[in-house]
């Protein structure tokens, strides 16, 4: 028996015991059962090349978050449980998000058929992106990924392993082929050149980049560079760091979350965004701009990049080295 297909064996035959257990294990720990809306009630767009129609908003799983914090394992599930009956669709976590996956695993399951579960790994090369892979599908509690992508990736030098002979590119296509994967994609958080490079050597299905208000200020912004090239390859675009972790609104750059989310959404070729919650109550005011969204002419859209041409740290911080 191959390498290739004892390795699926022993993903597949882990991901359903796990399952198992973490669906035990939820029903222990629910007090009620969640009522996920059977139509979405925001407005829907198709994901590029997936072909996969999803709300314009997702729920992010990163962040100073209960979600991605150990320890809150109650409000975690609290606000996911919110999502899932506010009809939230897409959910974003990663290998390295802390208790992320796994908070996830403890809700998802009973409702997997009608979400979108994406994850991420900082692994370049095949051996370790696979390990990364098994532990994701254990922690999710599922036996397959709707989107797995490579992880902020940042240096050209990075690509160069993620594209050799034994880079994580590998993992990527036999997990594809294989069924554990549906779709692959690339995240950047800093250099929008290495992103665009990286759509141009390769077919991804998705990316997920930083894109705000701001970013049009930044000597190498995102929206000018990236989404010409995804637009051209029919690449999903998902957006971050929408509202900079909230300092453009805190700092009153911008006058709420309407702006943010409305600038990001109405930028050309992006189809929907994801943003982390502090509270089920934070969670559905984000909902509520996103159900009420429409796209912003080229007139507004200029008006909200006059307003934070001065934010300075307040707008570019995530840009910065980690």
């Amino acid at each position: 028996m191959s390498q290739k297909t004892n390795r699926r064996i022993f993903l597949i035959g882990s991901a359903a015991a796990a399952t198992a257990i973490g669906t035990k294990a939820l029903t222990k720990q629910q007090k009620r059962a969640v009522s996920m809306p059977t139509t979405s009630t925001m407005p829907e767009r198709v994901l590029g090349r997936t072909n996969v129609s999803l709300p314009i908003f997702g729920l992010g799983g990163a962040g100073q978050t209960p979600i991605s914090q150990s320890g809150r394992e109650p409000e975690a599930i609290a606000l996911i449980e919110k999502a899932l009956e506010l009809g939230i669709r897409y959910y974003d976590t990663a290998a390295n998000y802390g208790p992320s996956e796994a908070h996830y695993g403890k809700v998802l399951p009973p409702y997997r058929d009608r979400i979108y579960i994406n994850s991420k790994t900082d692994a370049r090369d095949y051996d370790s992106a696979w390990r990364e892979l098994e532990r994701s599908l254990k922690r999710l509690n599922t036996d397959y990924l709707d989107s797995w992508q490579l992880h902020h990736v940042s240096f050209t030098e990075e690509l160069d392993e993620i594209f050799s002979d034994s880079g994580a590119i590998k993992a990527v296509e036999q997990a594809k082929e294989q069924g554990l994967i549906k779709f692959a994609g690339i995240t950047g958080h800093h250099e929008p050149d290495i992103i665009a490079e990286g759509l141009r050597r390769y077919d991804f299905d998705t990316t997920l980049i930083s894109l705000n208000a701001a970013d049009v200020h930044h000597p190498r912004p995102f929206s000018s560079t990236v989404l010409p090239v995804a637009q051209e390859k029919n690449v999903g675009v998902i957006a971050m760091k929408v509202p900079a972790y909230g300092r453009l609104l805190t700092s009153g750059i911008l006058k709420g979350m309407e702006q943010a989310m409305g600038y990001s959404l109405s930028l050309p070729g992006v189809h929907c965004c994801i943003i982390a919650a502090e509270d089920p109550a934070q969670l559905e005011s984000n909902f509520r701009v996103a159900q009420n969204y429409q796209s912003l002419d080229a007139e507004a859209m200029q008006a909200i990049e006059q307003l934070t041409i001065n934010a300075g740290e307040d707008g570019a911080f995530f840009r910065r080295w980690t």
